[in-house]
């Protein structure tokens, strides 16, 4: 199978590390080289992989067509082009319709299949929300980590949504690291600390499929007790309001 990437930023690289330490079968891996600097890099660093004259290049040779430009620019860029039938054709650009890409692309929009790739797939780990179902999509995301099928528009546009958590993740990390180095706690130690911390919780709730969040959540809370009181406190003083309507917020950019 030759795989084409239109668009070459951080997550067209990631699924190409990925591939390349994947079992996947690839023929030929072919990249626009709108940004020269990591696609040759790319070339240089994988065999399989070849720099296109053209977007246009790409979109005639691949049989697997991801298109994976910033949201910003993707209508200039694929009504510039011209895709010939029977490319199988995955959208990774973030909250753009299949009805927008079908009239850039002039396929129609049940052919479009639209993924949500995180950057996790490089090292094959993670998840990657597809809509629609497709054998194509789910074999290439599924030799990077874990491809999930969507059941409907809906259920896609909210796992869509979630994923726009990691900043947050991260910065509520980062607020925790300033909390203990603001108490004399060297930077090195708490994030090594914080690290671990973070990871064994959430191989817990891996292993625990079975068991709720909430039942999770008691479970590593006694009551009365110092775990029961920070989340009170973050609850009471807005916390989890403030996640939801920021999630709400999010959701309700996608569906525009």
């Amino acid at each position: 199978m030759i795989y084409g990437f239109i668009g070459t930023g951080t997550i067209t690289a990631a699924m190409i590390e990925g591939m390349m330490s994947s079992a996947l079968p690839v023929s030929g891996v072919i990249v626009s080289p709108r940004n020269a600097d990591l696609a040759s890099s790319l070339a240089e660093r994988f065999s399989q992989v070849r720099v296109a004259t053209s977007n246009q290049a790409v979109a005639d040779e691949a049989e697997v067509l991801v298109l994976a430009v910033r949201p910003q620019i993707a209508e200039d860029v694929l009504t510039s082009i011209s895709i010939p039938p029977g490319r199988t054709l995955i959208s990774v650009i973030a909250a753009t319709s299949h009805e927008m890409l079908s009239g850039w692309t002039g396929y129609d929009a049940a052919q479009i299949v639209r993924a949500i790739p995180l950057p996790f797939v490089s090292y094959r780990e993670g998840v990657t929300a597809i809509f629609p179902a497709n054998s194509a999509a789910s074999k290439l995301f599924g030799a990077i980590g874990q491809a999930i099928e969507s059941d409907d528009q809906d259920e896609f546009d909210v796992l869509a949504a979630a994923s726009a958590m990691m900043g947050t993740y991260y910065g509520l990390m980062e607020n925790i690291s300033g909390w203990m180095e603001s108490h004399g706690m060297p930077e090195h130690k708490a994030r090594a600390y914080l690290t671990q911390l973070f990871g064994s919780l959430s191989q817990v709730a891996a292993r625990s499929p079975s068991i709720s969040y909430d039942q999770l959540r008691r479970d590593f809370s006694t009551i009365g007790g110092l775990n029961e009181q920070v989340f009170k406190g973050f609850n009471e003083n807005g916390g989890s309001v403030a996640l939801i309507d920021a999630l709400e917020g999010v959701l309700a950019r996608i569906k525009k």
